[in-house]
């Protein structure tokens, strides 16, 4: 594999979503500040959508004012509608945000109770937020690498969707395989083809696994030129707006170790993360 520098996102924040009892904000709080210790790119540490709808992350702004960060590490919040977006960009702790954009009709219904073309422009409005504020927009194209629930799936309609972004000026796409249905091939072929069509767009991938083929996924992802990976500490996580049985994230301890073995990345302090893989283990239980 060619050298190259790839961005770790963690994604305590996908991996809190779903998980069955509410973690006290003080174990949050505590939680990220060992992850910002670690040395991650970036930490998708909450979101500003309907508290109904995702009740667990009815604490991020509390969270947000109570963390401190002192590292070069940026966060990352996800909104699902201008009046998300609003809220994420008063936060100077906050970077990125994130939307959820499906190229799946149905899953854009369950997932933000919006059609792709609302979707679309709820990004372009958003965009201009990020661009009025000095953020930085973060696209996911979920059901980037096929489609569970019987819509139309193929590489025109991914070039589609992400012409349509890219032409916002968008410049960051994560491709979201948010069922794990994903496979090597696919993962390559989707990868591949956004990056050669889409050059000033960074392609990042956040993808759900098994762990039988967890590691070929992010060969695969490396060689066509994927250079952000998203992941979860213990590969906790997956979307409660699916309505299905979840996948859990790609386990980010994983990544790191076959990462760091094939010498494409550095920066990770590997006891720092150790420490928060522990302490995980007591939150997520």
């Amino acid at each position: 594999m060619e050298k190259t520098n790839l961005q770790l996102v963690e994604c305590p924040r996908d991996a809190m979503q779903g998980w069955p009892k509410i973690i006290p904000t003080a174990e949050k709080i505590t939680y990220l500040q060992s992850l910002l210790s670690v040395g991650f790119h970036t930490i998708d540490c909450g979101s500003f959508v309907s508290p109904r709808a995702i009740p667990q992350m009815a604490d991020t702004l509390q969270v947000l004012n109570s963390i401190e960060n002192n590292t070069d590490t940026k966060l990352l919040v996800i909104v699902a509608n201008k009046r998300g977006a609003e809220q994420a960009v008063q936060q100077q702790k906050v970077h990125y945000l994130g939307f959820p954009f499906s190229i799946s009709e149905t899953f854009q219904q369950l997932n933000t109770n919006s059609s792709i073309a609302q979707s679309l422009g709820r990004v372009a409005d958003i965009q201009q937020l990020c661009l009025l504020h000095q953020k930085q927009l973060v696209v996911y194209l979920s059901m980037g690498f096929g489609n569970p629930y019987g819509d139309a799936y193929d590489q025109q309609i991914l070039l589609r969707w992400a012409g349509e972004i890219a032409a916002m000026g968008v410049t960051t796409v994560s491709l979201a395989d948010t069922v794990g249905m994903a496979t090597p091939a696919q993962v390559s072929t989707a990868v591949a083809t956004l990056a050669l069509q889409y050059p000033q767009v960074q392609i990042g991938i956040h993808l759900h696994s098994s762990p039988q083929n967890w590691q070929q996924k992010i060969e695969a992802a490396v060689v066509a030129g994927c250079t952000r990976f998203d992941g979860a500490l213990l590969g906790i996580g997956g979307c409660p707006m699916a309505k299905n049985e979840l996948v859990g994230n790609m386990n980010m301890e994983w990544m790191v170790v076959f990462l760091q073995q094939q010498g494409l990345l550095t920066g990770i302090d590997n006891k720092a993360l150790q420490r928060a893989r522990q302490l995980a283990t007591t939150i997520f239980i």
